[in-house]
């Protein structure tokens, strides 16, 4: 029995304003499902022609997978949103790229048949779940040195990528940093950031219920001269800083998946169409570096080139990795593919819900540039591992019509 494979579209993505993770923070009070199930209501409600019973799968991430982010999430998320019981869910966790693997995963059932249609997405409430909270690591870890111990603390593999790559200066991080800053500030005053958003009703014992309609993240007023200052906690004398690196967020994030005739069948708008991705692994010390070999898959296998891709989305983690990733290929630090919209420097990083704003981002650039066939988004990946996802644009100017 021979089979064929489907084409697979993003039809929408949706997320939550991000939030500063802590005690004050804008969701401090606020579960991590009810952040979920908003996000897939949006999605439901932004497009009326899909009926719910078509959602053949919900895929849902969290990197700590405990308390209002566990209870295989993407299944309790799909019944707290009211989609029929008859729609299936689970949970996946690959870190940082939770949301791009549910996205990778449930599209790649879609090309095989097994879906019509699903919703990928993440979430982090990482002032409720500290990043590996409860993780009880294997002592032979250590004890047979199978990874350096830095491996386990995602600010000390930055400096340890610094290290590896000297010309990565401070400074080269600081300035990056900055326009990242800028960049975002620009794209919401052009709204080009702000319709992807879903409103969240925040609860505070203290000051009673809100309404969360923007980022939290941002920092407006961010100098070079400022940036200079700040101290480095991962290390003495060291490079990464709060300034130059994505903080502790909150937020979730969703999209809808579906095969492009299934689509087209329901009258759902393509935003863009899947190519092809790649998953790759590198030393734990140094994951910052791990976009650059699983781009190179990704590139591989789809049979494109670096120069190929005209619109780069990548999680800014740490500057430092996303300056490794661009002097790899030969991309200049202020090359406006990259993050025209500005970063998780920026906007946040609540983890396994980030790839998912990279691909709701990169969808509507798309939109706005019919001059841009690919796109890729990619991120590192906590415990050495990197994601890249190669997609097309269904308005490129030179298709023919």
């Amino acid at each position: 029995m021979s089979r064929s494979l489907r084409e697979v579209v993003f039809v929408d993505g949706v997320r939550t304003p991000f939030g500063k993770a802590g005690p004050k923070g804008l969701y401090a009070e606020t579960r991590a499902d009810d952040l979920v199930v908003r996000v897939i209501r949006e999605l439901l409600r932004r497009n009326p022609a899909l009926p719910a019973d078509r959602v053949d799968e919900v895929a849902i991430a969290a990197t700590t997978q405990v308390g209002d982010q566990g209870l295989t999430i993407g299944r309790t998320a799909a019944l707290l949103a009211g989609l029929p019981t008859s729609v299936p869910g689970y949970a996946i966790d690959r870190m940082c790229a939770g949301a791009m693997t549910a996205v990778t995963t449930t599209a790649s059932g879609i090309a095989f048949g097994a879906y019509d249609v699903a919703i990928a997405g993440g979430v982090e409430h990482m002032g409720r779940h500290p990043m590996g909270e409860g993780a009880d690591p294997n002592p032979r870890f250590f004890s047979e040195k199978l990874v350096d111990g830095s491996a386990l603390v995602m600010g000390s593999t930055a400096e340890n990528l610094h290290d590896r790559f000297p010309h990565l200066t401070r400074e080269r991080a600081d300035a990056f940093a900055l326009a990242s800053q800028q960049r975002y500030a620009k794209a919401v005053a052009n709204g080009q950031i702000g319709p992807e958003l879903v409103t969240v009703a925040t609860r505070s014992a203290e000051h009673g219920w809100g309404l969360a309609t923007t980022d939290e993240p941002p920092r407006p007023g961010t100098t070079l001269e400022g940036l200079a200052t700040l101290k480095t906690p991962f290390r003495p004398h060291g490079h990464v800083t709060a300034g130059n690196a994505a903080g502790l967020n909150d937020g979730a994030t969703g999209c809808i998946l579906a095969a492009e005739e299934v689509a087209r069948e329901l009258g759902l708008t393509a935003g863009m169409r899947l190519v092809g991705y790649g998953f790759a692994g590198v030393e734990p010390e140094v994951m910052g570096v791990g976009p650059v070999p699983s781009t190179e898959r990704a590139l591989a296998r789809t049979g494109l080139t670096i120069g190929d891709i005209g619109l780069f989305e990548l999680n800014e983690a740490f500057a430092v990795q996303v300056l490794a990733f661009l002097d790899h290929f030969g991309i200049a630090d202020d090359d406006p593919r990259v993050n025209p919209w500005g970063g998780a420097i920026a906007v946040g990083h609540p983890l396994a819900s980030s790839g998912v704003r990279l691909m709701t981002q990169l969808s509507r650039q798309f939109a706005e540039r019919p001059d841009v066939r690919y796109g890729l988004t990619a991120m590192c990946v906590g415990l050495g591992m990197g994601a890249s996802v190669i997609w097309e644009n269904p308005n490129w100017e030179g298709v023919s019509k």
